[in-house]
């Protein structure tokens, strides 16, 4: 990180960041604050070595920036970028659970639901949006198994939904 970049993150609040929340400033993101839960469920839950995360809304600020099924209300590269916030908001859970994200020894598992138009067939190149972002930020530890799944509908009608499972130490 240039000298610039490392003033930037400092300014943004994150002085004493982690290798992994200085990878994701250098892309331009930082982690938010967790989520708060739209039912009866946690955020992440610790079991073993592993991290799993309740699928995550692409929420900014506590607002979705879109609503409504991909193939229709939402095209399919917003789509994409939503996936991203989604999985943004799943390591802001990592890191509550395990205080540093430097503690990932490997993202194991990533499940992204894409509310989508009946027409739609794109849901892996949506969930690509997830996946490339873990391999920015993780590197090869970021590579996962994956599954893609087109749905009817999400919770708030958001297009995308993003679960994963983190490994650590």
């Amino acid at each position: 990180m240039s000298e610039a970049q490392a003033s930037a993150a400092q300014d943004a609040g994150l002085g004493a960041a982690s290798a992994v929340e200085r990878r994701l400033a250098d892309l331009g993101l930082v982690l938010p604050e967790v989520a708060a839960p739209v039912a009866a469920y946690v955020p992440a839950a610790v079991a073993g070595g592993f991290v799993y995360t309740s699928g995550q809304l692409p929420f900014v600020k506590g607002e979705l920036p879109a609503t409504g099924k991909v193939g229709a209300e939402v095209g399919a590269d917003d789509a994409k970028r939503l996936a991203e916030l989604c999985v943004i908001n799943a390591l802001a859970a990592v890191k509550a659970q395990i205080g540093d994200l430097d503690r990932v020894t490997r993202i194991v598992k990533v499940v992204g639901f894409v509310a989508s138009d009946p027409s739609f067939t794109g849901q892996p190149g949506v969930v690509n949006g997830a996946s490339e972002l873990l391999g920015k930020v993780f590197g090869d530890a970021g590579a996962h198994a994956r599954s893609a799944v087109g749905v009817a509908v999400l919770p708030l009608d958001a297009p995308v939904e993003v679960e994963l499972i983190a490994e650590f130490a």
